[in-house]
């Protein structure tokens, strides 16, 4: 009788590991796990590598880089999570494992101590100031929405601005949760302030839900993103009890995204119905004030005399006045006439003797100033230095070496440079 072990098949190592290996991840090829995170290592090659842990088990976890990216939360020491994957062994180590692609945090306690943390950390960053707020415009030309481009909440919208006061609008599709979503949302804001004509402001919106379903906007990508927008941002996330991180990062909340329509343009009849009013307080009082004008110059006309007769007393001052003046400027014009021709008569030699003295002694002294001139100084062997502005340099203390100059001779002008002053 031949021993049992003799009919069992015979593997090698590797054998039964590759075995072992298709056999779970065919039984496996995709699970969600819960456990609390643990070991959490983030390797240079961007791999995360950790174990998922429960009172009586652990498993260890793996997620590739490009995966990790695309995790909805970024995973920290000791967060209780539920995470998606498939199943693989690891042959080198005789160890299985499970590969990550997807996570989310177990229940709605764990999602609540993490927002708690995240917003603590935020606001202490100075996320959610006031000073950071920005007035919503009050009639924009351009809103900017960032919302899911189905369901009834984008209709709603445009709904109700057309309804108040129809503006442009432009709206950025993007998914409102699951994984990926805050990427989306956080580009979209980012992307609308990047644009050449930019929205006057936006509004970030989508419906109702868990608190799982709304976990986009807690996201910090998309509170940072919304806390650095240059153009005003309305969040209108959920129901009126809903609330999410960029509420708080927001320039102002809206309980609802119809509520959030409401904000930014007016009722355009309200607008007209209040110019309306204004306009006949405008000419009510303008009324009255022209009536004001008119009692005064009723008043002021009723003290005047009779135009008529007025006129004819000052056109005949006029006419008085006026011949006055012609025969005054007859006897004056007269008068200077006989002064002139009497004057004349002994001015004229007079004049002519003053004239040869005055001719007498200017050529007495253009011979003297010509005697004293520079020129004639310079002709007798003389000559005198200037800058090359033409400043004189009267003495030595007035110049300084490599100074370029000029020297000023009776026949012409040197140009040439100090080298060295003589102590």
């Amino acid at each position: 009788m031949l021993p049992l072990s003799s009919t069992l098949p015979e593997y090698t190592v590797t054998e039964l590991s590759l075995a072992l290996k298709k056999v779970v991840e065919t039984g496996f090829a995709r699970v969600r796990v819960r456990g609390e995170i643990s070991g959490l290592k983030r390797h240079t090659s961007g791999h995360v590598y950790f174990a998922l842990k429960d009172q009586d088990a652990v498993l260890d976890a793996v997620c590739w880089r490009g995966s990790f990216q695309g995790l909805s939360l970024s995973p920290q020491e000791g967060m209780e999570v539920i995470a998606t994957g498939r199943l693989t062994t690891y042959p080198g180590r005789s160890k299985y494992q499970i590969v990550v692609e997807g996570m989310e945090l177990a229940g709605e306690g764990a999602l609540l101590k993490l927002l708690e943390e995240r917003k603590r950390k935020l606001a202490v960053e100075g996320l959610f100031d006031e000073s950071r707020k920005k007035p919503l415009p009050f009639l924009p030309q351009l809103v900017g929405i960032v919302t899911s481009p189905t369901g009834a909440v984008i209709k709603d919208m445009l709904h109700r601005l057309a309804d108040r006061f129809p503006v442009s609008v432009l709206l950025w599709p993007v998914a409102v949760q699951g994984e990926g979503a805050s990427h989306q949302i956080a580009a979209a804001i980012k992307g609308f302030n990047l644009l050449e004509t930019k929205p006057d402001v936006l509004i970030v919106a989508r419906g109702g839900g868990s608190l799982e379903d709304l976990w986009a906007f807690n996201e910090e990508n998309v509170v940072r993103a919304v806390a650095e927008s240059e153009i005003p941002v309305i969040s209108a996330v959920g129901h009126e009890t809903d609330v999410t991180l960029i509420d708080f990062a927001a320039d102002r909340r809206a309980p609802t995204p119809t509520a959030a329509a409401e904000f930014v343009v007016p009722v355009r009849s309200q607008i007209a119905q209040t110019l309306l009013q204004q306009g006949l307080q405008l000419s009510t009082r303008f009324e009255h004030l022209l009536s004001l004008c008119e009692s005064r110059l009723e008043a002021l006309r009723r003290g005047l005399p009779p135009l008529g007769m007025w006129l004819e007393e000052q056109t005949q001052k006029v006419d008085e006045l006026f011949e006055r003046l012609i025969n005054s400027e007859i006897r004056f014009i007269q008068q200077q006439t006989l002064s002139l021709n009497h004057l004349d008569s002994r001015f004229s030699p007079a004049l002519m003797h003053i004239l040869q003295k005055v001719e007498h002694r200017f050529d007495s002294l253009a011979q003297l100033l010509e005697s004293y001139s520079y020129t004639r100084t310079l002709e007798r062997g003389f000559s005198f230095v200037t800058g090359i502005d033409q400043t004189l340099i009267p003495s030595k203390a007035k110049a300084f070496p490599h100074q370029k100059i000029q020297i000023h001779f009776y026949d012409g002008i040197l140009g040439a440079e100090i080298l060295e002053l003589d102590t």
